[in-house]
């Protein structure tokens, strides 16, 4: 879960799930919603890929690139966790 993190740090990568959660899309349609070089979106893409937040498949000669909602759900379930919620039993130990 470490790579989620270090991959959700940056706000190039986040725009690019953002972008992602409305539909899957290639790297050049990725890379046309960016002031950035089209290498440098490849790098941004590998580091989604590497921490397993985007999946990729061939589709001809394109790379569809999609959302992978698990591990997303992972990393919410985690950060819902460290919040609590009330009757969870762990009130008592933040007082």
């Amino acid at each position: 879960m470490n790579d989620a993190f270090k991959a959700l740090s940056d706000p190039t990568r986040r725009k690019i799930l953002q972008l992602l959660k409305e539909r899957d899309l290639t790297a050049g349609e990725i890379a046309d919603q960016f002031n950035i070089s089209k290498p440098s979106i490849s790098h941004h893409l590998n580091i989604l890929k590497q921490a397993q937040l985007v999946q990729d498949e061939r589709q001809g000669q394109n790379i569809l690139y999609s959302l992978n909602l698990s591990v997303m759900q992972e990393a919410m379930g985690w950060f819902l966790g460290m919040i609590g919620t009330k009757g969870d039993g762990h009130d008592d130990e933040r007082k």
